[in-house]
C-alpha cells in the first residue's frame, strides 16, 4: 500500500494534541512511561481513584512545553471518566490572557467551565454568584469604557430580569471573553473581585461544586475532577508591585487555587521548580508537582540510549502506519526514510522532545516533497535551526552551556531562564526518578561550545 505523503505531513502536525477518545488518535498514542522515569500520569489518577476518591486533591503536573503534557492530561481525562468520574478539562489560555492572570478571573474561568459541562445537572438559584456577577458588570459599565455589557432582550450580560433566564456560565464567559481582550476593563474587574476573592471561592464551593458533586453521585458518578492544561504559559513578568506573576500565582494566591473543594489538576510554569520560592510552593500544595521530562535518546554518560530511540521511531512509524505491529512498521522504514540512520539521527537530534521531532520532521516532509526523505535534507534542516538558535546565545550562556555539558545540572533561577526555557538544555529522568541535565543535540557541533 502506497502511502499518501500529505497525509503523513497531516499527521506529524507538531501542532496538534492527540486525544486518547479519538480512535484515529489511540493508534498514535506511544506510552513513553518506561523510559521517563515512571507512569506519571497514572500516579495522579491513582490518588484520585483509589487513595483519595470522597476527598479533594491536588495536583501539579509541569514539564517543558512541548513535550507532550497536553496529550497525557488528556489521556488522564479518559481514564478518569472510565473511573465513574465527571471530568472538566480546559486550556486556561483561552479564557485568561496569560501575560495579565489574577485569582478573581482564574476563579471565575474554573466556575464558568464547571457551570458549563453540568449543562444536565438542576442546581438551586447561585443567589450569591450572581450577585457577584452582577456587582462586576455594574463596575464594567463605567463612563470609562464604551463596552456596555447587554445584549438584545436581556437587560444584563448573562442575567436576565426573569430568574430561570439566568446562565452563570454564558454571563462569565462573556465577562472573560471581553476583559481578556482589553487591559482597562480586565484592571477594574480585578480590582473589584480582589477583594470578594473569599466570598467568590465560598460561593462557588457552596452554590456550583458541592451541589454538582452531591447531583453528580446521585446519578452514578464518583466526583468531579476538573483539569486546567496550559495554565503553565502563565507568563513571568512582575506584577505592578514587583513580584513575578508565576510567584504571586501559585504562592502568594495558592490557597484559592487548592480550596475548591473537588479534584483539581493543573500545569505549573517549569520555571518555578528552579524558583527561590520553590520551597514556599511546596508547602503550600499538599504534593510536590509531578515533572514529565524528556524522552532520553542518550544516558547520563553519553551513551546512546536504544529504548527511547525505539520508542520515538515508533512514533513517527505510527503516523506513516498506524494500523501495523511495531515490528511490522520496522520492516517498513525505508519507504519513508532513505536509510534507517536517517530516522534514528531524527531521533537522536531532537532531543527526546516530541513537538521538536513532529516540527523537524514536518518540515524535513515539506522540503523533500517526496518519498523517502533523503538523510541531506535532514542535515540542512538541523544547520538552519542550529544557526537559529545560536544567534541568541550570549558569551555569558555558552559559558553555561559548558558547564551544563560538563556537570548534567542546572542551577538557580537565573539558569533557568536563560538556558531551560529557551530550550537550550532538556530534563531528563532515569529508571529511579534521579534527574540531570543536558543541552539540547542541536547544538552539539556548535563551534562555541569548544572555544
Amino acid at each position: 500500500m502506497t502511502i499518501d505523503i500529505r497525509d503523513f505531513f497531516q499527521a506529524t502536525n507538531p501542532s496538534r494534541t492527540l486525544s486518547i477518545e479519538n480512535e484515529q488518535d489511540q493508534k498514535y498514542y506511544i506510552d513513553f512511561s518506561s523510559v521517563r522515569g515512571g507512569k506519571i500520569i497514572e500516579e495522579i489518577k491513582e490518588n484520585i481513584v483509589f487513595f483519595s476518591p470522597d476527598i479533594p486533591t491536588c495536583s501539579l503536573f509541569t514539564g517543558h512545553i512541548g513535550c507532550g503534557k497536553s496529550t497525557e492530561l488528556l489521556h488522564l481525562k479518559s481514564d478518569l471518566i472510565q473511573a465513574g468520574f465527571h471530568v472538566v478539562y480546559f486550556e486556561s489560555s483561552q479564557d485568561l490572557e496569560m501575560a495579565d492572570v489574577d485569582v478573581g478571573d482564574f476563579l471565575l474561568a474554573i466556575a464558568r467551565r464547571v457551570s458549563q459541562s453540568l449543562d444536565t445537572v438542576v442546581l438551586a438559584e447561585p443567589k450569591t454568584l450572581k450577585a457577584l456577577l452582577r456587582g462586576a458588570i455594574a463596575v464594567l459599565n463605567t463612563e470609562i469604557s464604551d463596552v456596555k455589557f447587554k445584549l438584545p432582550g436581556m437587560p444584563e450580560l448573562g442575567v436576565s430580569t426573569d430568574d430561570e433566564g439566568f446562565s452563570l456560565s454564558f454571563g462569565i464567559g462573556e465577562i472573560t471573553a471581553k476583559t481578556k481582550s482589553d487591559a482597562t476593563l480586565r484592571e477594574r474587574l480585578n480590582q473589584y473581585l480582589g477583594p470578594q476573592k473569599t466570598k467568590l471561592l465560598a460561593a462557588i464551593n457552596q452554590e456550583l461544586i458541592e451541589p454538582a458533586i452531591a447531583q453528580l453521585k446521585h446519578s452514578g458518578k464518583r466526583g468531579l475532577v476538573v483539569i486546567v492544561d496550559n495554565l503553565d504559559r502563565v507568563d513571568s513578568r512582575p506584577k505592578p508591585w514587583g513580584r513575578p506573576q508565576q510567584e504571586y500565582l501559585y504562592i502568594d494566591q495558592s490557597e484559592y487555587l487548592t480550596q475548591l473543594n473537588c479534584h483539581l489538576v493543573y500545569t505549573m510554569p517549569l520555571a518555578l521548580k528552579f524558583s527561590n520560592d520553590y520551597n514556599n510552593l511546596t508547602q503550600r500544595f499538599p504534593e510536590d508537582p509531578k515533572v514529565l521530562p524528556m524522552v532520553p535518546v542518550m544516558t547520563r554518560d553519553g551513551q546512546r540510549f536504544e529504548p527511547g530511540i525505539e520508542l520515538l521511531r515508533q512514533m513517527v512509524l505510527a503516523r506513516a502506519f498506524p494500523d501495523l505491529s511495531p515490528w511490522q512498521r520496522l520492516r517498513r522504514i525505508t519507504e519513508l526514510f532513505d536509510t534507517t540512520d536517517s530516522l534514528d539521527r531524527l531521533c537522536c537530534i531532537s532531543g527526546g522532545h516530541v513537538r521538536d521531532l513532529l516540527r523537524l520532521l514536518n518540515n524535513w516532509i515539506q522540503r523533500d516533497r517526496k518519498l523517502p526523505l533523503r538523510g541531506e535534507t535532514l542535515e540542512a534542516l538541523i544547520r538552519i535551526r542550529r544557526n537559529e538558535m545560536t544567534l541568541q546565545i550570549s558569551d555569558d550562556e555558552w559559558e553555561l552551556l559548558r558547564q551544563v555539558k560538563q556537570r548534567k545540572t542546572v542551577r538557580g533561577d537565573w539558569e533557568y531562564q536563560a538556558l531551560i526555557h529557551s530550550r537550550l538544555v532538556f530534563e531528563y529522568r532515569n529508571q529511579f526518578g534521579e534527574s540531570w541535565f543536558d543541552l539540547n543535540p542541536i547544538l552539539n557541533d556548535a563551534k562555541e561550545l569548544t572555544t
